[in-house]
This record gives C-alpha cells, sequence and structure tokens, in this order.
C-alpha cells in the first residue's frame, strides 16, 4: 500500500451534539477544500462564507444520517460561490447513499489530482458492513470504526469483521493522524482504564484531554501511536486487556475477535 507524505491542514466543523465534518485544505489549489462525512450543511456553508474557501469534494465514509444528511443541500448549492459546480462525491458501493458521483472499495486508490490529494481506500466493515475509510498523506479519515480510546458500534457487522477493521487501521504507520467522527474521547477514556486501570498512557491522555476539552477545542486529531497504546479495543492480544474481558465476560476468550466482542458488549453496557 502506498501513501505520501505531504502533511494535511485538517480543520474541524461541529455539527449536531458531537460530530466532527472534516475539511480538508487543497495543498495544491488555495481556498479549494474538500468534505469528509458532511451530516448538516449548514456548519459547513458557515465555515466555507467564515473562512472565504470554496467546496469542490466530499468524501463519504459510511452511510449514517448524521455523516451524508447534508449532502443533498450543498449539491443543490453547486451554483453559490461557495460549492464548486459539480462537487465530486465519493463513498462506499451502498444503495443507501444518494447523489454519489463514484463509489469506492477497499484495495482502490482515490485521486483528485486537482487538489493534489490521494488516498487508499481501506475496507473496514464492522460499524456497518460497506464502511470505508480514507488514508493518505499521513492522515486516517476513518468515520465511526476507530475513535479515540474506543471503536464504533457494530450495527451491522460480526465482531470478527470488527477486530479485522480495526487492526487493519492499527497497522498503519504510527505516526498517522487519526481523524474519527466523534467527540467521544472523554467517555472512551473512562472505558478504557476500566479495563486497564494502570494504563500510565492513558491515564495522561485523560488528563490532558480534560484540558483541552475544558477551552472547547477538540481531543481530536489521535494518532496511530497513541491509539496502540491506549485503545482496548486495538489491543485485544494484550494480556491484561484479555484477562479484564474474561473477567468480565467469566468465561475463556481463545482468539482476539473473542476478546473484542468481549470488550464491545461490555462497552455496550457501561455506564
Amino acid at each position: 500500500m502506498s501513501n505520501q507524505s505531504t502533511p494535511l491542514d485538517v480543520r474541524p466543523v461541529r455539527a449536531f451534539a458531537d460530530n466532527y465534518i472534516w475539511l480538508i485544505e487543497s495543498p495544491v489549489a488555495p481556498g479549494q477544500v474538500v468534505a469528509v462525512d458532511p451530516g448538516d450543511a449548514e456548519p459547513v456553508i458557515s465555515e466555507l462564507r467564515r473562512s472565504g474557501s470554496s467546496l469542490a469534494a466530499i468524501l463519504l465514509t459510511h452511510h449514517h444520517p448524521d455523516h451524508i444528511g447534508g449532502v443533498e443541500k450543498l449539491i443543490q448549492l453547486g451554483s453559490k460561490a461557495v460549492i464548486d459546480p459539480g462537487v465530486a462525491v465519493i463513498g462506499p458501493e451502498d444503495s443507501r447513499i444518494s447523489y454519489e458521483t463514484r463509489t469506492v472499495r477497499g484495495g482502490e486508490r482515490c485521486e483528485l489530482p486537482d487538489l493534489g490529494l490521494s488516498f487508499d481506500i481501506l475496507g473496514v466493515p464492522g460499524h456497518t458492513l460497506s464502511h470505508i475509510a480514507f488514508w493518505g498523506h499521513g492522515a486516517l479519515f476513518c468515520g465511526d470504526t476507530l475513535f479515540s480510546a474506543g471503536c464504533g458500534r457494530m450495527f451491522e457487522g460480526t465482531p470478527s469483521q470488527m477486530s479485522s477493521s480495526l487492526n487493519r487501521l492499527r497497522d498503519l504507520p504510527p505516526e498517522t493522524r487519526v481523524f474519527c467522527g466523534h467527540e467521544y474521547t472523554a467517555a472512551n477514556l473512562e472505558f478504557a482504564l476500566t479495563v486497564d486501570p494502570a494504563n500510565e498512557d492513558a491515564l495522561a491522555y485523560r488528563d490532558a484531554v480534560a484540558a483541552v476539552r475544558s477551552t472547547g477545542a477538540p481531543s481530536l486529531p489521535s494518532s496511530i501511536s497513541l491509539e496502540r497504546r491506549v485503545n482496548p479495543f486495538l489491543r485485544c492480544d494484550n494480556v491484561t486487556v484479555r484477562r479484564a474481558a474474561e473477567s468480565h465476560a467469566a468465561r475463556a476468550l481463545p482468539a482476539e475477535s473473542d476478546v473484542f466482542g468481549a470488550l464491545r458488549r461490555w462497552k455496550d453496557q457501561f455506564r
């Protein structure tokens, strides 16, 4: 799998209670941006007007309304200065997603040459069966598959599928910046420290996140390196995590996917 080293300028646009829509600045076309998972059009339009940017493309990771709900309005505004006419809409093959101009699947490459952008497409089923992630320029846009210190719920996939998807992301270069779809980090760390209460990296991260969030700033992006150390769902091969999962499940968990499944069920009920 190939990738690029050009760092991306990415800024968050908040939507709903805790969603992030990510705007990627073109490294070669100043003022041209790509929106990732625009569940709501209004905050995107407001940010485009504030910054004087123009929307050139939309990337979608999966079909849930809070990730695609703003696409129709953004397309309808294609004649306006803040939206390029004929804006490209790129996402997974899924009949539940409308307005796509191009579909992509895992193993393919998404090239946006006029914008100087190129992403490897990673198939990451689990949260939904058609979920994909975009990886390029040292950045990962992973929708609701991987969260900082956590992962998405399994609405359609199996524990084996979701575990494999997360391991695929875990194996990306450690310096990869992780742009998730939601601000769940603080709550996820509460669960992570319940599973592994002596994890010094997670304890330090909890304090850092609390300080950042107290200012109203996002806790994201994270990094693959950090997630490998603090995220229990990426550490199902870790003895401490396995033992905690087995203790909670009250049974042996021989495979990593078994550990993952037990952790996910535990997290689903965690308050």
